[in-house]
């Protein structure tokens, strides 16, 4: 899996068809003795059949692959009125709705991971400096602002550029550290500057134990 993600990462790289299937364009994958069977929907690559490189015998992988596409396609044609015209079929191999399902919940939840390690390292580095941090993401830019002056309060805000539905800002804020998700007020202007017309800003209060903390991590 590691390998065929790899590869179909690589825009510039060349992908061999195997040519045995021909109900469904289906493309290789080698690693080692490992081989696969990786099929794209929409630049989406899904790897769905792998097994060993048996040279000359019935059991390698691409030999067993075109028997068994073989085989489906003579029991489709026998179990439905309308015959396929080619001689594989791969169809129960391919990703179905629980599939595309669980790519979305997962692709989500490395969102949200990659999102609450992002809040960390930016309100960090803003403590440090007292200077709005910030990395872009997809579909928008994120930045944070934390100050933290002696003998007052630790000053958080937040700034998203770009469109970003409700449930991911409610997401962003809840990692910020050390500040109550119920205490964020939505901003008309950032300490230094205006927003601009694509810009959305929030501040509360952050714990100063938390800053605390947060300056000590490694």
């Amino acid at each position: 899996m590691s390998k065929a993600r790899e590869h179909f990462a690589d825009d510039g790289a060349g992908h061999e068809r195997i040519r045995s299937i021909d109900d469904e364009v289906l493309f290789k994958v080698k690693v080692q003795r490992w081989r696969g069977a990786v099929w794209t929907d929409e630049d989406l690559p899904w790897l769905i059949a792998a097994g060993q490189r048996e040279d000359r015998s019935p059991d390698d992988f691409y030999s067993a692959l075109e028997t068994t596409a073989r085989a489906a396609r003579a029991h489709y044609n026998a179990n439905n009125r309308q015959p396929l015209s080619t001689t594989t079929y791969v169809g129960r191999l391919l990703p179905d709705q629980n599939d595309r399902d669980r790519y979305q919940l997962e692709a989500g939840a490395r969102l949200v991971r990659d999102l609450a390690a992002a809040v960390r390292e930016l309100a960090r580095g803003s403590l440090h400096d007292g200077h709005e941090h910030a990395a872009d993401f997809p579909a928008f830019r994120l930045g944070i602002l934390v100050r933290a002056d002696d003998g007052h309060e630790t000053y958080a805000a937040v700034r998203v550029t770009g469109s970003v539905p409700d449930d991911l800002i409610a997401v962003i804020l809840r990692h910020v550290p050390g500040c109550d998700l119920t205490a964020w007020y939505p901003e008309y202007a950032l300490p230094s500057r205006p927003l601009l017309p694509a810009e959305q800003a929030w501040s509360t209060l952050m714990d100063p134990k938390a800053a605390a903390e947060l300056l000590n991590e490694d």
